[in-house]
């Protein structure tokens, strides 16, 4: 056992011995390799070295070789590159020589249909006279492309200025009724298209502004725009005017072609309506009797009529048409220079309007110192078109000078003052009204004063809101005991409306006041109190029904409630002293002084006497009074009707209780003698009263 064991470690020993001999053996062929492998790649790499060294050798030749000739090739392409630019620059300043040559024959032609060559010419030409200012400023060539750049422009004024002159016409009076018209039958009513040039000439205009602007440095164009263009605005309202002036005196209405043809098929056809109120509303200047006190006709109140309509008419075209020409002159016009030119183009026309319109107030107040207050109903109409049109008017002149934006105030102002005054001195003349015998109605009818007072107020009830507005501007409140409330004069239109209706009632009552008070002197002139009663009476009831039939009578109620019982009070006070007239005629009716008798008793003398007188007195008293009264007048049938019946009642009651008593009283022996009239003839004569025809 002890010698196995030796044995076993001994072994081991040799084989590590061997396996490590032939890892030896084996690294040192590896090694052996490697050292192979080193060597050829030192070969290699010194053969790769010397082929590199060779090539950089060659590539340097090449280079020098190249790199001359690249440089020569570079800076031959670069003189040839000059070359071009410079026969370039040479063409394009020799063509600047020839700008003045090539463009004389389009210069001289002018740009009348071929506008937009006409402008390519011209930016040569002004190219060409850049170039010498910049470059030769001492060129004889400078002087010529300036010459020739301004006849173009000159050349370019003239056409803008032909342009317009040849194709700026007025509006036709016809298709300005159409732009102004106010028909509620067209359901749906089409705007009037104002064309005041032709689309092809508008462009070239707008073409030749603009360029006159930009490169005409010119703005003389634009007096040239406003006067040829305020021309025709003028000749248009002008055409308006005559034609109103040629047409409405025939046939009365104006009809509109245009506006007929858009109606609805109806058996007859309604006028267009004037522009801001009714067209059948017709403002008669004077009355009939006024007519023949100052030996008026009715075809002068017709021409007045037209008057009105026209100037009205022209109002409204002016509005229409400035708009109008406003919206083109933006087209046409820079921005910066719109509103001066727009300014200047009304002038003329707004000037003619306001001067006509100064003409109707001059007229107005002349009429006035002769005492003719109706006159100033030609005012209303056209003051209340101006102030219902005057938010558009002034926002059609919105921007132009204020002088300009003054003149609808200004006039509107004067036609509130003298509108006021002769309502204030109409008032005076109902007061002051002389009381002239020869001037009194001998048959005590209504009054000429009565008649043409009423006239005039039921003419300025058409009118109200002018007519109070027109008050309150002259602050009369203190004239008409009307306080001035500051919620009254506030500028809420409710409240100030409310303010000028109570300033017109109290206007009308103090009118009507007047009249009652002029009226009673002069019933003072008949020296009958029952014919100046039946006077008053007829003066009153025309006053009464005519208030209630114009509907004055809503409008003195404002501030005088009680105005119609005030006035059937007074009427009902004229009757009662008329009916006393016939006291002295029942007087002889009554039992004062009449006998005391029995039945079948002989009267004396004395007594028979009485009775005779007393029929004798009835009999010349009935028929006195029957003979006078029937020459007077009651105008009113109800009110005669009613008088008439109300007399008969008094009188026939009276005489049958008389002839009653009478009866079987034998006072006489020819009794037909005393008793003339049987009661019903009585009736009958009184129903005779008030009728001239009887």
């Amino acid at each position: 056992m002890g010698i196995t064991s030796r044995m076993i470690p001994t072994e081991d020993a040799s084989a590590r011995k061997r396996e490590t001999e032939e890892k030896l053996k084996q690294e040192q062929e590896t090694l052996s390799f490697i050292r192979e492998n080193l060597e050829k790649s030192d070969q290699l790499t010194k053969g790769m070295v010397s082929i590199l060294s060779s090539f950089e050798s060659r590539l340097m030749q090449l280079e020098n070789s190249i790199i001359p000739v690249h440089k020569q090739t570079e800076n031959l392409q670069r003189l040839q590159e000059n070359v071009d630019k410079t026969l370039s620059c040479l063409d394009h300043v020799i063509s600047y020589y020839h700008v003045a040559k090539d463009t004389d024959r389009i210069i001289r032609e002018g740009p009348s249909g071929r506008l937009d060559e006409y402008l390519a010419c011209i930016a040569r030409i002004q190219k060409a006279v850049e170039y010498f200012q910049d470059n030769n400023p001492d060129s004889p060539e400078l002087n010529t492309v300036k010459a020739r750049f301004e006849k173009g422009k000159e050349l370019l004024e003239a056409e803008f200025r032909s342009l317009l002159t040849r194709y700026s016409k007025p509006v036709p009076p016809i298709l300005i009724l159409d732009a102004i018209s106010v028909d509620e039958d067209i359901e749906l009513q089409e705007e009037v298209v104002l064309e005041h040039l032709p689309e092809a000439v508008l462009q070239d205009i707008i073409c030749i502004s603009g360029w006159l602007v930009e490169y005409g440095r010119n703005q003389d164009f634009m007096n040239v725009y406003f006067q040829i263009r305020s021309s025709q605005l003028d000749r248009s309202i002008k055409g308006l005017k005559d034609h109103f002036r040629k047409n409405s005196a025939s046939s009365g209405i104006l009809y509109s072609p245009a506006v007929q043809t858009k109606r609805k098929d109806t058996p007859t056809k309604k006028a267009p309506k004037r522009p801001g109120y009714d067209n059948d509303l017709r403002v008669k200047l004077h009355s009939d009797a006024l007519n023949e006190k100052h030996g008026a006709t009715t075809g002068k109140d017709d021409v007045l009529d037209i008057e009105i309509d026209s100037y009205i008419h022209c109002i409204s075209a002016f509005v229409k048409l400035a708009q109008s020409e406003y919206a083109l002159l933006t087209e046409i016009i820079p921005e910066h220079h719109q509103k001066k030119t727009f300014d200047s183009l009304i002038q003329e026309a707004l000037d003619n309007l306001m001067l006509e319109g100064d003409n109707i107030v001059s007229a107005a107040r002349r009429a006035i110192m002769r005492h003719d207050y109706s006159a100033v109903l030609t005012i209303f109409p056209i003051l209340r078109h101006l102030k219902m049109n005057k938010s558009e008017f002034d926002s059609t002149l919105q921007g132009t000078a204020a002088s300009t934006k003054n003149k609808l105030p200004t006039l509107i102002t004067s036609m509130e003052t003298i509108g006021a005054k002769a309502l204030e001195e109409f008032a005076d003349s109902i007061k002051n009204d002389p009381d002239k015998e020869y001037n009194m109605p001998k048959d005590g009818t209504v009054h000429e004063l009565t008649s043409n007072a009423i006239l005039f107020l039921q003419q300025l009830l058409d009118f109200h809101e002018t007519a109070g507005a027109m008050l309150a501007s002259q602050v009369l409140g203190d004239t008409y005991n009307i306080p001035l409330d500051p919620r009254e004069t506030s500028t809420a239109s409710s409240s100030t409306s409310d303010f000028n209706k109570r300033l017109l009632s109290s206007y009308i009552c103090k009118v009507l006041g007047n009249l009652q008070l002029n009226l009673l002197s002069k019933s003072k002139v008949y020296e009958d109190s029952a014919l100046s009663a039946i006077f008053l009476h007829n003066n009153y009831n025309y006053i009464l029904k005519s208030l209630e039939k114009s509907e004055l009578i809503q409008l003195v109620t404002v501030t005088q409630r009680k105005a119609e019982s005030s006035y059937r009070e007074l009427i009902k006070q004229q009757i009662d002293i008329y009916q006393r007239s016939w006291l002295k005629v029942l007087e002889h009716l009554t039992d004062k002084n009449m006998p005391i008798f029995q039945p079948g008793a002989k009267l004396k003398d004395k007594e028979r006497q009485v009775i005779k007188d007393k029929f004798k007195g009835f009999n010349d008293g009935l028929e006195e009074l029957c003979k006078i009264q029937k020459g007077w007048a009651i105008p009113d049938k109800e009110q005669r009707d009613y008088i008439r019946q109300s007399q008969r009642k008094i009188v026939s009651h009276a005489y049958r209780a008389f002839v009653q008593r009478c009866a079987n009283i034998s006072f006489t022996k020819n009794p037909e003698k005393y008793h003339k009239y049987r009661p019903e003839e009585v009736e009958e004569m009184i129903e005779k009263l008030f009728d001239t025809s009887a």
